[in-house]
């Protein structure tokens, strides 16, 4: 009888479970392609992005999710390219300047790489993953002149366990922000 009596006084009420959807808090574009970039769903990503990026074509944050898909996707140029510009647009911000300095280290870019993490780093002193990049990009410099020490003095007693000790001490990657 109660519910006949909400049906008859509130008639939507008794069908709210048709029309009712759950409550989602708002999330922004920068979550959904973020999202699509963890799940991998790269192609999708991009979209998402550039279809962003037609209305606000100057947004940092979106511009450098961008930068992030297109590294993702091995699109290396093209990443590099965006994060440039991104530094060149807002040279205050430090995250463009470390997934640059990444993408010169994969290619073996090493004293580009150091000096866009020395940029990082003074756009922002207390950036730990660029300061951490910066050591293990040192490491690399420090291996290029061991090794270029070696093959002028290939007698050189007191190069090789230099060498050995980086080769121990350096195993990952230079890490870059997502």
């Amino acid at each position: 009888m109660w519910s006949a009596l909400v049906a008859a006084l509130f008639p939507v009420a008794a069908h709210a479970q048709y029309y009712a959807t759950p409550l989602q808090p708002h999330i922004d574009e920068y979550t959904v392609v973020t999202r699509l970039v963890t799940a991998q769903q790269l192609k999708e990503a991009l979209v998402k992005a550039d279809a962003y990026l037609a209305d606000k074509p100057k947004d940092p944050q979106m511009r450098f999710i961008k930068g992030v898909v297109l590294t993702e996707m091995g699109q290396t140029a093209d990443a590099m390219s965006l994060f440039t510009t991104l530094t060149q647009d807002y040279p205050e911000l430090s995250e463009p300047y470390n997934n640059l300095a990444v993408l010169y280290a994969a290619q073996n870019q090493f004293e580009q790489a150091r000096a866009a993490l020395e940029m990082a780093i003074r756009t922002n002193p207390s950036y730990a993953t660029a300061h951490e990049n910066l050591g293990d990009i040192y490491i690399q410099l420090a291996s290029q002149s061991y090794t270029k020490a070696l093959k002028l003095e290939p007698n050189k007693t007191s190069v090789q366990p230099k060498l050995a000790l980086i080769g121990t001490l350096f195993s990952a990657k230079p890490k870059g922000d997502k």
